[in-house]
C-alpha cells in the first residue's frame, strides 16, 4: 500500500501539469486573433457577412449567389460576430475554430478516460493533440472549417467506439447527430472517417453483432438518409450536392505519374513532420522498455486508434491530389498512438514529453506575437486592407464589384465588406452595368480597364473600371508591402 500511494500521487500530479499545459496550448491561440487574414480565410467571412445581411440560413451565399456547400461553420460565427461587432468577423471565425480544437481535446479525453479508466493517459492523448506542431501553430485556430470538421466527425466516431464498446444504442443517436452536422460543414467526406471505425468494429465479433442489432440498423439508416433528406428539402434538390461530390472526385484526377509517386513518398513525411514534437518523441519512447502491466491494458485502445487512423489515411495518401488539413478528423487517433507509445516509457519519458510541449507552446507564442505580425507587416497581411481602403476611397460613389477568388482577393474583398457596412457586401458583377469598378485577379478588357494595381506580396490584384467611373480614377500601381 505504501507504494501504491506515492504512484497515485504522481499519476494525479501528471494530470493537473497536463491540464495546465493543456489550457496554456489552447489560450495561447488567442494571440492569433488580431492577425490579418491568411489564406482564403476571407470565405468565411464573406460568406457570413453575406447570410446575415440578406439574412439566407438554409443556403451559403458568397459573392452574391448561393453555392453548394456547407454552413454549419456559418452558423456559429454569426451569433458571435453580431455579439461582438461584425468588424471583428475574422476573430470571431477564429474564436469558433479554436474553442473547436479545444472540445475536440475535450471529447478524446473523454473518450480515453471512458475507455481505460486511465486519466493521465486521456490527458496525455489530449494535450498530444492541442500540441501537434500543425495544430498549436496553425490550424488549430485558423478561421477555415477544418477545426470544426474535426470536432463533429471525432465526436461521431468517439461516441461510435464508447456505443459499441458499452452496447448502447443512445451513443449511435449521437453518432448521427454528429456526423449530420459533420456533413453541413463541409460535405459527404465526413462520413469517410466513420466509415472506416464502422469496419473496424466490424471485423469484431462481439462489437459486429450489436451493430447488426435492429436499432443499430435503423440508426445507421437515419444517417445515411439525413444528407439526402437535407438536400431535397432544405437544398431544394438533392442534384445540388453535386458540387460537393466533384470537389472530391477532382482529388482523384491524375497528375502524371512522377508528381505521383514524389507525393507518395513526400505525404506521410510531411505528416509525420506537421506532427512534431509528438511523432519525434513517440519514436523516440519506442526505444525504451515498457513499464508496468498498464502497457498491456493499453493494447486494445492501441490497436483500434491505430487501425481506424491508417484505414482513414489510406485515402488521402493514395489520392493524386489531398492536403494534411483533411487529415484533422483523424489526428485525435494519432494522438492516442502516441500518447500510449509515450506513456508506456514511464515517468521519464512523459516528463521528456512535457518538456517538449511546453517549448512548443512558447515557441507558438514567440511565432505568434513576433514572427507573424512582422512578416503580415513586410509582405502579405496587412496591405490587404490597405489595398481595401485605397479601393474603397477610388470607388466612392460608384458601384463597387469583386470577382477575385484568389486568396489575396478574397481577404481585400473581406476588408472591402466590412469597411462598406452597414451597406451589402460585394457581390460578381451583373451581366449588365454601364459604369463601376470591379476587384479582379486579372486585366480583363471584357469587363474594364485597369485603374490600379495592387502589389500584395508575390501577387498582383488589378481594380479595373468601367463607364465614367474610369474618369475619376486614373491608372496606379501601388507596391503595397
Amino acid at each position: 500500500m505504501s507504494g501504491a500511494a506515492p504512484d497515485r500521487e504522481g499519476r494525479a500530479a501528471n494530470v493537473r501539469a497536463q491540464a495546465w499545459l493543456f489550457a496554456a496550448a489552447t489560450l495561447s491561440s488567442v494571440a492569433a486573433f488580431p492577425l490579418h487574414f491568411i489564406g482564403e480565410e476571407g470565405i468565411l467571412a464573406i460568406s457570413s457577412l453575406e447570410m446575415w445581411h440578406h439574412p439566407e440560413w438554409l443556403r451559403l451565399r458568397f459573392f452574391g449567389g448561393a453555392v453548394d456547400h456547407g454552413m454549419f461553420a456559418n452558423w456559429l460565427i454569426m451569433p458571435v460576430a453580431a455579439a461582438i461587432g461584425w468588424d471583428n468577423v475574422l476573430p470571431a471565425a477564429r474564436a469558433v475554430m479554436a474553442l473547436s480544437t479545444a472540445a475536440t481535446g475535450g471529447v478524446l479525453f473523454w473518450l480515453v478516460r471512458r475507455l481505460t479508466r486511465d486519466a493521465a493517459l486521456a490527458g496525455l492523448a489530449a494535450v498530444l493533440f492541442v500540441t501537434f506542431g500543425d495544430v498549436l501553430f496553425y490550424r488549430g485556430w485558423l478561421a477555415y472549417r477544418d477545426p470544426l470538421f474535426a470536432l463533429l466527425v471525432f465526436s461521431a466516431v468517439a461516441a461510435l467506439w464508447v456505443g459499441v464498446e458499452e452496447k448502447r444504442a443512445g451513443w449511435l443517436a449521437a453518432t448521427v447527430a454528429a456526423i449530420f452536422c459533420a456533413f453541413l460543414t463541409k460535405g459527404p467526406t465526413a462520413y469517410a472517417p466513420l466509415a472506416c471505425a464502422v469496419l473496424v468494429f466490424g471485423l469484431q465479433r462481439d462489437r459486429r453483432a450489436f451493430l447488426l442489432r435492429p436499432a443499430s440498423l435503423a440508426l445507421a439508416a437515419l444517417a445515411l438518409a439525413l444528407p439526402v433528406v437535407w438536400l431535397e428539402f432544405a437544398q431544394g434538390s438533392i442534384a445540388r450536392g453535386g458540387q460537393m461530390s466533384g470537389e472530391i472526385a477532382s482529388k482523384f484526377a491524375f497528375a502524371g505519374a512522377g508528381a505521383y509517386l514524389l507525393k507518395l513518398v513526400a505525404y506521410p513525411l510531411e505528416v509525420f513532420v506537421r506532427l512534431a514534437p509528438a511523432s519525434v518523441l513517440a519514436v523516440w519512447c519506442l526505444r525504451r522498455p515498457a513499464l508496468g502491466e498498464s502497457a498491456q491494458a493499453w493494447a486494445p485502445l492501441l490497436r483500434t486508434a491505430a487501425a481506424i487512423g491508417l484505414l482513414g489515411f489510406l485515402p488521402f495518401w493514395l489520392a493524386p491530389h489531398s492536403h494534411v488539413r483533411y487529415l484533422l478528423p483523424l489526428l485525435p487517433l494519432a494522438a492516442i498512438v502516441c500518447a500510449v507509445m509515450i506513456q508506456r516509457s514511464g515517468a521519464g519519458g512523459v516528463g521528456t514529453a512535457t518538456r517538449w510541449l511546453w517549448a512548443g507552446v512558447a515557441l507558438k507564442l514567440v511565432f505568434l506575437l513576433g514572427l507573424f505580425p512582422y512578416y503580415q507587416a513586410h509582405y502579405r497581411g496587412q496591405n490587404y486592407e490597405t489595398a481595401a481602403r485605397d479601393i474603397l476611397q477610388r470607388a466612392a460613389g460608384e458601384p463597387l464589384y469583386s470577382n477575385n477568388v484568389s486568396a489575396s482577393g478574397l481577404s481585400v474583398t473581406a476588408h472591402l465588406d466590412i469597411l462598406r457596412l452597414p451597406r451589402p457586401p460585394l457581390t460578381y458583377p451583373p451581366r449588365e452595368w454601364s459604369s463601376g469598378f470591379v476587384v479582379a485577379y486579372a486585366p480583363d478588357e471584357a469587363l474594364g480597364r485597369v485603374a490600379a494595381e495592387y502589389r500584395l506580396g508575390g501577387n498582383i490584384l488589378y481594380l479595373l473600371c468601367r463607364g465614367a467611373a474610369c474618369a475619376k480614377s486614373p491608372k496606379s500601381s501601388k507596391p503595397l508591402q
